[in-house]
């Protein structure tokens, strides 16, 4: 019927993870620009991570989180959805990347999406993984997800590189914090760079839920 509002998108799962590494510049963070191409953000910069697969719910990890984060998430999602989210954060961030975060040893998975660590025998770890944020896009926008932001020491729980020509992400590059600042960046990924701080500072701080409002954007514990 004329005049109906459209039904609004019900977010997509998706699972992002921020690595960071120590240097001689201080603490750097990865980051990649989205391809102009994409309906959803482009040309922004952002870290790696996408929407969850189905296969992700039943992917090959050694290891899954544990402790508060974990907990935290299992009562929001239940125990397979969390499983997903971190699942997925670290296969897009392969796919995307190059990166292969997990532990060497040899992967018997077959499916597609798991290639660069069977070929790279690392098995995928999501037991270092922090969990930092929680942000859902809003009503009205041409993609919705259910985002969840995980962090992870680049030089503890990387096992290995694959060389890859990935359209998502363009110019990945390691910036520190100052840097990620004057670079053009979804209002969500600026908020999250501050709640990665903030986490960094203090574990014990719980993670965040936030929700971009007309003008404002709302913070809720998880």
């Amino acid at each position: 019927m004329s005049g109906q509002k459209p039904r609004a998108l019900r977010p997509k799962l998706a699972g992002t993870l921020i690595l960071t590494r120590r240097t001689r510049r201080g603490r750097e963070i990865l980051m990649g620009k989205r391809s102009s191409k994409h309906a959803f953000m482009p040309e922004q910069y952002v870290f790696p991570g996408g929407r969850v697969d189905r296969a992700d719910h039943y992917a090959p990890l050694a290891g899954m989180m544990t402790g508060d984060d974990a907990k935290c998430m299992t009562r929001i999602l239940g125990e397979r959805r969390a499983w997903a989210a971190a699942a997925a954060a670290i296969r897009e961030t392969a796919e995307e990347a190059g990166y292969l975060v997990g532990q060497p040893g040899k992967l018997e998975a077959r499916h597609a999406n798991w290639r660069p660590f069977r070929r790279g025998e690392v098995r995928p770890d999501a037991s270092s993984l922090q969990l930092i944020a929680r942000a859902i896009t809003p009503p009205g926008r041409v993609r919705r997800f259910d985002a969840w932001f995980f962090h992870a020491d680049a030089d503890e729980a990387i096992a290995g590189e694959v060389r890859l020509k990935s359209e998502e992400l363009l110019d990945i590059r390691w910036v520190t914090a100052k840097e990620a600042e004057g670079l053009p960046l979804p209002h969500i990924t600026r908020f999250v760079l501050g709640e990665l701080e903030r986490r960094l500072s203090d574990p014990d701080i719980r993670p965040r839920h936030f929700r971009e409002l007309a003008r404002r954007m709302r913070v809720d514990p998880l």
